[in-house]
């Protein structure tokens, strides 16, 4: 039986299909948390942080394509809350933080963690974000938080003071003038354009004698339908960062990841196409796709504010990737001559042994890259990849050839540190009988990493398969940012802001009752790769990598030699190290 506002709250959650929620305590939620204690069809996982919590609810939403919850107190918590709850907003995740507030009669008295929550929310949780005052509010709040964040994959955000937490319930209010009886479910349309649009669209791309696609995130669920347009158009497919796993890599005529850690096949068809099909991505960076007014376009989005935001496209098509590539491969002519086409996969051909050979340059002590190439070939068919932001953004772009059935994310519109552990532990705990592989630098592990492994420790024996690896590139080094300071400033690495502890992040592992090893030979990288996903238990491989090698594709680093040329004039401390990375990578600071 329904009780008090707080036993409702969780009632109607678990109507909604939720089995989780991600949170840490205060006495702002105080009366929420009782109601969890007295049920156990939903799991209260407690974080180390409210950061991570919306991390991970998040990462619910990235690997279930349900909404992710998390919960936090009111002030402080909820504060917290709000880097993970941009993560969710900028890549389109469908997530609903419920919030503690100050009891109500203390509301606007400048009372102690009295924080103007409605405000705080606005612009993370735009589309709904709503404070309860009567318990006759709470069904529909949850109601159309859920709803909305399905609807338009957003965050959605409700603010329940903790004094009417205690409150009896009113799960039926009362049939009268003001009030509404909402309901649960939420039905998601395969929206398809209208005919006319979709003939269109075709006519442009049989016209194509160089068509690219470029797929993002948006695409996801949508392989076949890319794979068979891709067939009939001769095209090559190119990926956002947010679409790795979209398309497998293991495909001829996958160019892999386009921009600033992309392939050097995939800048070159984007150099020479004369036609651009784009389906479900936001990639930001206008550089690296054709030059305005070159060619022909045609963009696929859900989300109609999204079209012709990256570039003017002769077509817009507002629908989903799937529905929508269905209904235009019936338009679309399979084209004879594939000149084209196999251009391109010689390109990837070329990619692939121009990386493969850079991973197996020498660094001091180990090369970022041959981490990555080593694990490429042992990733488990049903892995489940969460990388960070930082330089393991870039090796996990270009050297892990994901196959189909394989998962995926990092954090991509807002790049934020400290999101894989946190992801990872999201990702086992809806999928716990699949191996699942965080990517790290040591700075992000130091930001939250390491807290995250104690959540990881508390919970690993509960999982059907106990295989959850930690990579940590080990570099005392922040290092992306060292490398933008050279190659995009033309300045010296900054050792002050720079420059990390050093910190045994395997032997912290074990102290936690987990496992792990530091390696610093590059020959026993296979070796550790083995051991680490064979451990029977959460393990992290820490690898003591070198900080000179660019986190850039070659044809990326050649082109920016000139800034690099410059840092060093201007007194890099490691600049000896920074040259010879950067001939090792195909640039030359020298020149």
């Amino acid at each position: 039986m329904t009780s008090t506002v707080g036993d409702f709250l969780i009632e109607r959650l678990g109507q909604w299909g939720v089995q989780r929620v991600y949170g840490y305590p205060g006495d702002g939620i105080n009366g929420i948390l009782a109601a969890f204690g007295r049920q156990d069809a939903i799991e209260f996982v407690q974080c180390r942080h409210e950061e991570m919590s919306a991390f991970m609810a998040c990462g619910h939403a990235k690997f279930t394509n349900e909404v992710g919850v998390c919960l936090a107190t009111s002030g402080p918590g909820a504060i917290h809350l709000l880097n993970g709850l941009y993560d969710a907003k900028l890549d389109h995740q469908p997530v609903v933080a419920i919030v503690g507030q100050q009891q109500r009669s203390a509301l606007g008295a400048h009372y102690q963690q009295e924080v103007d929550l409605v405000t705080l929310f606005k612009d993370v949780a735009g589309e709904f974000v709503q404070m309860a005052t009567d318990p006759a509010q709470v069904r529909h709040l949850i109601d159309r938080a859920f709803r909305i964040a399905q609807a338009r994959r957003c965050v959605t955000c409700i603010i329940i003071p903790n004094d009417l937490q205690e409150e009896d319930a009113v799960p039926h209010p009362p049939r009268e003038h003001g009030n509404t009886f909402s309901g649960v479910g939420a039905a998601l349309e395969a929206a398809v354009p209208p005919p006319e649009a979709l003939r269109a669209a075709a006519d442009l791309l049989n016209a194509g004698d160089r068509v690219a696609i470029l797929a993002g995130a948006g695409a996801h669920g949508a392989l076949d339908e890319l794979v068979e347009a891709a067939e009939l158009l001769g095209a090559g497919i190119a990926k956002a960062l947010l679409g790795k796993a979209v398309v497998p890599d293991d495909l001829p005529f996958c160019t892999g990841t386009i921009g600033m850690i992309g392939t050097q096949a995939s800048d070159a068809m984007m150099k020479e196409c004369d036609t651009l099909l784009m389906v479900g991505s936001s990639f930001p960076y206008a550089e690296f796709l054709p030059q305005e007014g070159s060619v022909k376009a045609v963009q696929i989005d859900v989300d109609a504010t999204m079209l012709g935001l990256r570039y003017p496209m002769d077509v817009n098509l507002a629908g989903d990737a799937r529905a929508t590539l269905r209904a235009l491969i019936a338009l679309l002519r399979r084209k004879d001559d594939r000149s084209w086409r196999a251009r391109i996969e010689s390109n990837v051909a070329e990619s692939w042994r121009v990386l493969d050979e850079r991973a197996r340059q020498p660094g001091k002590p180990v090369n970022p890259q041959r981490a990555f190439s080593e694990l490429s070939p042992r990733l488990p068919s049903d892995v489940i990849l969460t990388g960070d932001s930082g330089s393991v953004s870039a090796w996990y772009a270009l050297h892990l050839r994901l196959r189909r059935g394989m998962m995926a994310s990092l954090s991509g519109g807002l790049a934020t540190m400290g999101s894989a552990v946190p992801y990872a532990m999201a990702a086992k705990m809806a999928h716990p009988g699949r191996p699942v592989i965080a990517l790290a630098g040591d700075g992000a592990m130091q930001m939250n990493g390491m807290n995250g492994l104690i959540t990881i420790a508390r919970h690993w024996r509960d999982w059907a398969n106990p295989t959850l690896v930690v990579l940590v590139l080990n570099n005392r080094d922040l290092n992306f940012v060292t490398w933008e300071q050279r190659g995009m400033q033309g300045e010296p690495k900054y050792e002050a802001s720079q420059e990390l502890p050093d910190f045994s992040y395997a032997e912290y592992a074990r102290m936690l009752g987990l496992d792990g090893v530091r390696v610093d030979d590059p020959d026993a990288l296979g070796a550790a790769w083995d051991q680490a996903l064979a451990a029977g238990r959460p393990f992290v491989l820490e690898v003591l990598a070198d900080p000179n090698i660019p986190p850039f594709p070659p044809h990326i680093v050649d082109a920016q030699a000139e800034k690099y040329r410059q840092a060093q004039e201007k007194g890099d401390p490691e600049a000896a190290d920074v040259e010879r990375g950067m001939r090792q990578q195909g640039g030359d600071a020298s020149a």
